[in-house]
């Protein structure tokens, strides 16, 4: 059965977008027929992280009801579909919020997992994809002004009906300090799917149209986001396989002397 999950925030520059744009890829990989849409009709960015810019038509033509859906879908890295938005005013102008319901209905008979990357605050347009979830994931910096905008978010979910799935905390910089998950969890009030450090790459990837996990495979932070993608796809996946080889320099000596004499 399909599972439809929001990416949410409370407020923007949490990484949103990158967290998107980098689960979506890794869940392809590991054999999900997966979709990422781009819901932040405004300002969207999700496609200028993939490389996917000035197409010919976009998910604000299917809200404004000149295209079929089928016909903004495009593909990205490790065979995710992507569905972007466009990024004119005139585009956004003329397009229709309440028609992502029916568009996500079009979309759900044909794959595993429909990530949509929503507006960042409270807003009308970003309601609309909190309530046609099935799980909300909320992403959270760890200051305290993300957390309080993710709590009004949380309940903002929760009073219109919608389901909080748990909160991925971003940009974490003190990984090596025992980053306290336990009190992340209780004072956000959900589970904590993932943590993701903060990691220099990532900005790098961006510059360059690519996610993290495709350009900077062995980073800190792609190893975060194959850790976490393996738990929402619900497969088994030991941290030693997220890890770059740690093969000492004798070790490797004897393997290709092996070779050698084989």
């Amino acid at each position: 059965m399909v599972k439809v999950y929001t990416i949410a925030s409370g407020k923007g520059g949490t990484g949103k977008t990158t967290v998107t744009a980098n689960l979506g890829p890794m869940l392809a990989q590991f054999g999900k027929k997966t979709c990422i849409l781009d819901a932040d009709v405004g300002m969207a960015n999700l496609g200028l992280i993939l490389g996917l810019e000035n197409l010919p038509v976009t998910l604000h033509e299917v809200l404004a009801g000149k295209a079929r859906v089928r016909d903004a879908i495009y593909d990205g890295p490790f065979g995710v579909k992507v569905v972007p938005c466009g990024l004119s005013l005139q585009g956004f102008q003329q397009s229709n919020p309440d028609r992502l319901k029916d568009i996500m209905t079009d979309l759900v008979s044909e794959f595993d997992i429909l990530l949509l990357d929503a507006p960042a605050g409270i807003s009308r347009d970003g309601v609309i994809p909190l309530t046609i979830a099935d799980g909300v994931i909320l992403i959270v910096n760890p200051e305290i002004s993300s957390i309080v905008d993710s709590l009004k978010t949380k309940i903002l979910t929760e009073t219109i009906g919608g389901h909080i799935e748990g909160a991925i905390i971003n940009r974490v910089t003190n990984m090596e300090n025992d980053f306290n998950t336990a009190q992340m969890e209780k004072l956000l009030g959900v589970r904590i799917l993932g943590v993701i450090p903060e990691d220099p790459n990532v900005r790098r990837a961006s510059a360059g149209r690519t996610p993290i996990v495709v350009k900077y495979p062995t980073s800190s932070a792609s190893r975060a986001f194959k850790r976490l993608s393996a738990d929402v796809a619900g497969i088994e996946y030991t941290e030693d396989e997220a890890k770059p080889s740690k093969e000492s320099f004798v070790d490797r000596l004897a393997r290709a002397l092996f070779r050698t004499k084989t």
